[in-house]
């Protein structure tokens, strides 16, 4: 069922608990990790759906993990030692698919659980893919650019027994962007003997990424959470939002939501946040953070505490940086009508029912940011046919993909009285079972 693929010690048989549903109720995992927050999700739709203590086990423990040690020579010439992983939650759907992180608090808990969620992501999008991730304990801010290239290269080449077109596909994530993937490919692309340009997504242009993908995540969120305003009565051109998180996914949102008619107010990044409340002029900050690194200073603003951005009295709220954000001790200050989330599990389950009991709505991660997956996906495609699409096309592809799955969620959510959250996790959940049934248990 679990297939350890232990490239070095640092993967052992107690990093995964013998039974992840034991795991998932004991008194010791009460403490909220990603990892928690994902396999309660996932209880929860089990419960609905009526599974059996079996299928529910298969679909908490992924199919495969690696971990493994990434040497690293330094410009100075000493040696530095990383640790990587890469997680492979499920395949019934299609070949693993999932991001590549850079930071310094990766740990395979956290991977596992942003495997599990993409799989989640990648059923209710009806995308054919399961769920992967990877990530190295490493702060990208602290390396030179030919020091990132040769440990993501190394990297590349400790996976590369588990990864390929048709097996696992990375893509971007916090800390790694289209370079990162162009080198992976290049990697992968050498040790082939040919060009394989559908090893990854989120490549650059010129290497045959799709037109939109760097944008994808941040289109798809606008287009939820004008979505979402609206079905709250909130026409958008009068609605108040404020973004966390002003990097990848969350500039770009602020942007397109500034685009759309909507008065941002807040955002912030790791270094601090900034308030206007007339609308912050989301061109110039965007300036700004490129010449200084931070929204911090921006003089078109009064600078406010990163925390307060969270409780901004504002229509919609975009949590668009990293987990558990939004939890127990800060949600019920939390006074945004709808909160739309750009990152992966930045809501706790116990801010989940806090924020519920309020009346926010709250459109899960799964849905709301799987632009990036979805215009992966047609970047693989086009990789495969050898056949390019226009920006228009995949504009107007990803915004009828996320509709359609915006309105099948929010009815399915309605007809049974489920939050939006269990009812896209029950959604996605059911679909990949389906697939595991009927491709039935080998041997």
């Amino acid at each position: 069922m679990t297939d350890l693929l232990a490239a070095t010690t640092t993967s052992t048989a107690t990093d995964a608990p013998a039974s992840p549903l034991i795991a998932a109720g004991s008194a010791a995992q009460h403490i909220a990790t990603p990892l928690t927050d994902a396999r309660a999700q996932l209880a929860e739709a089990v419960g609905l759906l009526g599974y059996t203590d079996g299928l529910h086990q298969m679909l908490a423990t992924p199919r495969r993990e690696l971990t493994v040690s990434v040497p690293l020579r330094m410009d100075s010439g000493e040696s530095r030692l990383y640790i990587g992983h890469r997680v492979q939650h499920n395949f019934s759907r299609g070949p693993a698919k999932g991001g590549l992180r850079y930071a310094p608090n990766v740990n395979l808990d956290e991977v596992r659980a942003l495997a599990m969620w993409m799989t989640w992501k990648c059923a209710l999008l009806d995308v054919p893919y399961g769920g992967a991730k990877g990530g190295i304990a490493i702060d990208p801010r602290e390396h030179s650019k030919a020091e990132l290239e040769r440990v993501t290269r190394r990297y590349t080449s400790e996976i590369l027994p588990i990864i390929g077109p048709e097996r696992d596909i990375p893509a971007p994530d916090v800390g790694t962007d289209e370079q990162t993937m162009a080198w992976i490919m290049d990697t992968y692309s050498v040790t082939s003997g040919y060009t394989v340009p559908g090893i990854v997504t989120g490549k650059p242009i010129a290497l045959g990424g799709s037109q939109g993908r760097a944008s994808a995540t941040s289109r798809g969120v606008t287009h939820i959470a004008l979505a979402a305003l609206r079905h709250r009565g909130i026409e958008p051109s009068r609605a108040t939002a404020a973004v966390q998180g002003f990097g990848k996914v969350g500039a770009d949102a602020a942007r397109f939501l500034s685009e759309a008619g909507v008065r941002v107010a807040g955002v912030s990044d790791q270094y601090g946040a900034v308030y206007n409340a007339t609308g912050l002029d989301v061109e110039a900050l965007t300036d700004h953070v490129r010449a200084t690194g931070s929204v911090v200073g921006f003089a078109g603003a009064e600078a406010i505490d990163g925390a307060q951005l969270l409780t901004l009295d504002v229509d919609l709220l975009v949590p668009a940086a990293v987990e558990g954000v939004l939890h127990e001790g800060n949600a019920a200050a939390v006074r945004a009508t709808v909160i739309v989330e750009g990152a992966n599990g930045p809501t706790t389950p116990g801010a989940d029912s806090i924020l519920r009991e309020n009346g926010v709505l709250v459109v899960p991660d799964i849905l709301a940011n799987a632009g990036g997956v979805i215009v992966s996906y047609f970047e693989w495609v086009q990789a495969n046919q050898a056949y390019w699409w226009r920006a228009d096309e995949v504009e107007s592809r990803l915004e009828e993909r996320m509709l359609s799955a915006w309105h099948h969620v929010l009815g399915y959510s309605q007809a049974r009285g489920l939050s939006l959250r269990t009812a896209a996790t029950a959604l996605a959940v059911e679909r990949v079972a389906e697939a595991h049934k009927l491709r039935g248990l080998y041997p």
